[in-house]
């Protein structure tokens, strides 16, 4: 397993990967694609995807941001396939070290509040609870949510 940052040959593949992860995770309140090719594009122009990848094959993604003193995390995506083997906290560590390295004192993340599986993930990780934000309504959930804000201070 080897971790890399993405290019731009990476878009369509990234975009697959999140859509069948968060697809699995979130068809109890979203319908249809996380993220389009052109938003994950958009987002590489803005900040770095990291990919987890075996023998060529992407097997799993997470994208930071720096801001500053301050990085964010998104999309931690892990295909189906290979969750509950530790893919995830892989790739966590992999992004806080290259944001720690890059001058970042702290990184930032939100996870909607109905993924209730996600809070003992972060919280083992030293992550938290700092604020909500309202959740985007272009995606119109059939649940009622919002985001839960969480940080953590990178040594």
């Amino acid at each position: 397993m080897q971790i890399r940052i993405a290019i731009q040959v990476d878009s369509e593949a990234i975009t697959t990967l999140i859509n069948a992860t968060f697809s699995k995770a979130e068809a109890f309140f979203i319908d249809g694609d996380r993220i389009t090719l052109q938003a994950v594009q958009s987002l590489m122009e803005k900040g770095k995807f990291l990919l987890a990848h075996d023998q060529g094959t992407i097997t799993g993604c997470v994208y930071v941001e720096l801001r500053g003193e301050r990085a964010y995390l998104g999309l931690l995506s892990v295909d189906p396939e290979h969750q509950r083997a530790g893919l995830g906290t892989v790739l966590m560590n992999a992004a806080e070290k290259y944001c720690a390295e890059s001058g970042c004192r702290f990184m930032d993340l939100q996870i909607v509040n109905l993924r209730t599986e996600l809070p003992a993930f972060y919280r083992k990780r030293g992550y938290l609870e700092t604020g909500t934000a309202p959740f985007p309504r272009e995606f119109s959930p059939k649940l009622s949510c919002h985001f839960v804000k969480w940080s953590k201070a990178l040594t």
